[in-house]
């Protein structure tokens, strides 16, 4: 389970880091 919670926290980090640089580059 914790390790799972890892994964998922990483991934959401990761995908909101992407997100915001997309919409900055436009």
């Amino acid at each position: 389970m914790k390790k799972r919670v890892l994964v998922t926290g990483g991934a959401g980090f990761v995908g909101s880091h992407l997100c915001e640089r997309l919409l900055k580059e436009g």
